[in-house]
């Protein structure tokens, strides 16, 4: 399909350009032109749609097209209890309230949950998710139906999964342009023996695969790691040679200069969810530390349990908010550092490498943000608005490989979303409360 995408601000995230005033070709699923036509800058390397041979022309009236966000870390099938498992510290809130119900899941349950966020990603202006959860074949082929794009990733633990089905998923769902990829990992170095991490680190090793878990996420978890192995997590895990081809950690909250040496030398991304660290009370990480050793950080939400939403906008928001009160300082973190994380960095921490900015070749994964409303006007700074001022009712479409999913308040994903409510509020009545 053939879409233009006209009258538009574009703000590409390709390197440090600059927002202009352009359009966007799209074929099939990738852009084959950004910039402005007005211009003269056109060739015959865009000749592969001519002029005006479009399936699709979309009037952006003024709004700001750039890369759809990134949920860098997730655990999509947990709407089931949002809002319900609340106001606990992390360790009693895992073995209390998340760890006894996720044993009542089945694949249909999983199933019915992960809608509803998919749902909530793309109006969250999400276009890629990071996902890590039981029976990862179920979320892939929940992604794969309504278009979202998802790279897996292995919760492998001493109570679920296995070695033989961790590789089983990695083969099964690493296509070649595929919606769906998968990476090796593991819940966290609390919930894994170090037999079945070693084993983990032989299949990476075998496949040359980065390894992603949770990391120093609390202190009581450094604390604990240290008293067992006389090592932080980081540099215990690094000891047995998961983290040999990259990788990286979630939250990464509680992090030594020994830690960071390591995230440095590797080159291993930390993913931070400052939204599920403060509600958990976990703590704030260091983030500028992390930028000051040009350690890539990208953003996640974490679980709709722990956070409890899906948006990447809050997280943002957080990201720069925090960091000015732990670093006390009011300057913080340039808002288009904070943008970089929630898009570019978020693309390479998930190895989706042709869905990083907006250029020719890309992936075709837009959203368009509209700036034609009160909380977006006067238009002083777009980028400041976006990570000050923006919530999820400025995402104006969400375009996936090319498709738009959704669009002005309505979904486009093969099925009715109160048929998707309608069942999963019905499970979790079973669920939860029978």
């Amino acid at each position: 399909m053939n879409i233009r995408l006209y009258n538009a601000k574009i703000l590409s995230m390709n390197a440090d350009e600059d927002i202009f005033d352009g359009e966007i070709w799209i074929k099939d699923d990738k852009i084959v032109y950004v910039g402005d036509v007005n211009s003269g800058v056109f060739g015959s390397e865009n000749e592969d749609i001519p002029l005006k041979q479009w399936d699709r022309e979309i009037d952006c009236k003024g709004n700001l097209l750039m890369p759809g966000f990134k949920d860098a870390h997730t655990h999509s099938p947990m709407t089931f209890l949002r809002s319900y498992a609340d106001d606990l510290p992390l360790d009693k809130w895992l073995n209390e309230k998340v760890f006894p119900n996720e044993e009542k899941l089945d694949g249909d349950s999983i199933r019915a949950f992960a809608k509803v966020a998919v749902l909530e990603y793309l109006h969250s202006g999400i276009t890629g998710i990071f996902d890590m959860y039981l029976q990862p074949d179920v979320v892939g082929e929940v992604c794969e139906e309504m278009g979202m794009r998802c790279v897996l990733v292995s919760g492998l633990n001493n109570f679920t999964s296995s070695i033989e089905q961790t590789q089983k998923e990695y083969l099964r769902w690493n296509e070649p342009d595929s919606l769906i990829s998968y990476k090796l990992g593991f819940h966290a170095e609390y919930t894994c023996s170090r037999d079945l991490l070693i084993r983990l680190s032989e299949l990476s090793h075998h496949y040359k695969a980065p390894v992603y878990c949770h990391l120093s996420e609390t202190k009581k978890e450094v604390d604990e790691c240290v008293s067992k192995y006389g090592m932080t997590p980081t540099v215990f895990l690094n000891s047995l040679g998961l983290f040999d081809f990259g990788g990286g950690g979630y939250h990464c909250v509680y992090m030594t200069g020994q830690d960071m040496d390591i995230f440095e030398r590797r080159r291993l991304s930390v993913i931070t969810n400052p939204a599920s660290n403060v509600k958990l009370a976990s703590g704030i990480a260091p983030i500028k530390d992390f930028l000051n050793r040009h350690i890539p950080v990208a953003i996640g939400t974490d679980g709709p349990a722990s956070n409890n939403s899906l948006s990447l906008l809050k997280e943002m928001y957080l990201v720069s908010t925090l960091s000015k009160i732990r670093e006390n300082d009011p300057a913080g973190i340039d808002a288009l550092e904070i943008m970089k994380m929630a898009t570019v960095n978020g693309s390479k921490a998930m190895g989706l490498r042709d869905s990083v900015c907006l250029e020719r070749g890309q992936k075709a994964d837009i959203v368009m943000i509209d700036l034609n409303q009160p909380n977006m006007q006067p238009v002083n700074n777009i980028r400041k608005n976006i990570v000050y001022s923006a919530d999820d009712s400025n995402i104006k479409m969400t375009m996936i490989n090319g498709k738009i999913l959704y669009y002005d308040g309505e979904y486009f994903v093969g099925e009715d979303p109160e048929n998707i409510y309608k069942s999963a509020n019905k499970l979790v009545k079973q669920l939860l409360y029978s």
